[in-house]
Formats: C-alpha cells, sequence, structure tokens
C-alpha cells in the first residue's frame, strides 16, 4: 500500500463516513453469529485497531497487521494484543479462532487462495469468518490502484475461493448499494480522465455535516441486513463462512 494512503487511512477509521457504517454492519453480523460465550476473535488485517475496540465487546480480542506503522497505532488503542505479520503465513496453532473478521484485506493480497487457506488453519471447528471485500471488478479504478488492490469480486468469486479453501457459506450480501450509481459514474469518468493523471484516493475528510449525510445509507442497509435479508447489489460485499472439512 503507498505510504500516503496507508498514512490518510490511519488518520480517518475513527471518523470517516464508510469505516463508522461499514463498522455498524460488521458488528450487527456479529452479533447474529452462533459464537460461544466470549469467543476468541481474530482481526486479520486490523488496521489502526479501531474495530478491536468494538469487537472486545464480543470476546478475546487480538489483532494481525502486515504493516509495522499501523501494528504500532492499534498497539497504541491498548485493546487486546496486537501481533505485526502478514495472513498469507500467520504466527498461530492451529484452530485458535471462534472469530476471524478480515475486513477489506483479501484484495490486497495477491495470492488470496492462501490466504484463505490459512485462515482456515487457524479457526476452530465451527469457527466462522467474516470477510468484506470491494465488489464488481467493472468498477476497477485509480482509487483500486492508488490503494494496491489485486482485484475487486464478484459474489461468485468470493463464495468459490472461500469454498476451495474448505469453508462452508453462510450468508454473503452486498451492501453499500445507494450510492453504487454515484460512484460508477465516477469511476466511468475516471476511466475516461488522462491515463497520465496520477491516482486519487477517495478517503478524504469531509465536512462534520457531510459525514453524517453520507453514513446514512449505511446505517439503512445494517437495518435492512438485521431483517435477514440480503441486498442485491452493491460497491461491497460481506460474507460470513463457517470452518468446514480441512483441506
Amino acid at each position: 500500500m503507498e505510504d500516503s494512503y496507508e498514512s490518510d487511512t490511519l488518520a480517518v477509521e475513527d471518523r470517516h463516513w464508510w469505516y463508522r457504517g461499514r463498522r455498524r454492519i460488521v458488528l450487527d453480523v456479529v452479533a447474529g453469529l452462533p459464537l460461544p460465550d466470549r469467543p476468541r476473535i481474530l482481526d486479520a488485517g486490523c488496521g489502526s485497531g479501531r474495530n478491536l475496540v468494538e469487537l472486545s465487546g464480543f470476546g478475546s480480542v487480538l489483532g494481525l497487521e502486515p504493516s509495522s506503522r499501523g501494528a504500532e497505532v492499534a498497539r497504541a488503542r491498548g485493546v487486546g494484543e496486537v501481533v505485526q505479520a502478514g495472513i498469507d503465513a500467520m504466527p498461530f496453532d492451529d484452530a485458535c479462532f471462534d472469530l476471524i473478521t478480515c475486513l477489506d484485506v483479501l484484495e490486497h493480497i495477491e495470492d488470496d487462495r492462501r490466504a484463505l487457506l490459512e485462515l482456515r488453519r487457524v479457526a476452530r471447528p465451527g469457527g466462522v469468518l467474516l470477510a468484506t471485500v470491494p465488489a464488481y471488478p467493472r468498477l476497477w479504478s485509480s482509487h483500486d490502484e492508488l490503494n494496491r488492490h489485486c482485484r475487486r469480486y464478484t459474489r461468485h468469486e468470493l463464495l468459490g475461493r472461500a469454498v476451495e479453501a474448505g469453508w462452508r457459506p453462510l450468508r454473503t450480501t452486498h451492501f453499500n448499494a445507494l450510492l453504487l450509481p454515484v460512484a460508477a459514474a465516477w469511476r466511468l469518468g475516471d476511466r475516461l480522465r488522462s491515463s497520465q493523471a496520477p491516482p486519487t484516493s477517495e478517503l478524504v475528510r469531509t465536512p462534520a455535516s457531510l459525514n453524517w449525510l453520507l453514513e446514512q445509507p449505511l446505517q439503512a442497509e445494517a437495518a435492512v441486513l438485521r431483517t435477514g435479508r440480503r441486498i442485491p447489489a452493491g460497491l461491497s460485499l460481506v460474507g460470513t463462512f463457517a470452518a468446514g472439512g480441512r483441506k
């Protein structure tokens, strides 16, 4: 990941509308999972550690972060242990986590199949993986390039790769649907702009009122997902998977 983008991301994870809205959706999904009392939770690719704070309300948390700067910021929160390492070779024993969250991380990993296998290795029998990824390869933009994404996913691709790694799909749905038309138009314009223009990030600090306004569609979608319904289209995917047979 570009250093400037990493710095921007760490700086805005607490308050940016996108992270706040995604956090609401993720926490609601976690609340509905069949987890044991005080589960052992791994946030794989924990970034600044903001999600560790929220997830600690469900059980014992541990963060994994490949970036030295991200791990430093996450440790400063004082919530759980934070280990600096990559997902493709985690320094954990087999079958040691009840819940693994992997939030907008898989798209950064060149060999995501290996990462999914490694996540499966450290999941306890019946453990759950909760993953979010960007959707629709056709929406690829300079934002993806700046963030060093390797891919965007279709729902079929995410399900297929998880199953190949020994995960059993529980529920997969899109989210961030209400902003899909706006984003599609913006990214089409991005493609039409000069290919020589430097890639630009969509993670910009927004005024408080606009930040609140942009967050509301995601909060509304969280309410929809709480009813058990699926959202058929959106800029992102969220999936839950149970640890199945060994690969």
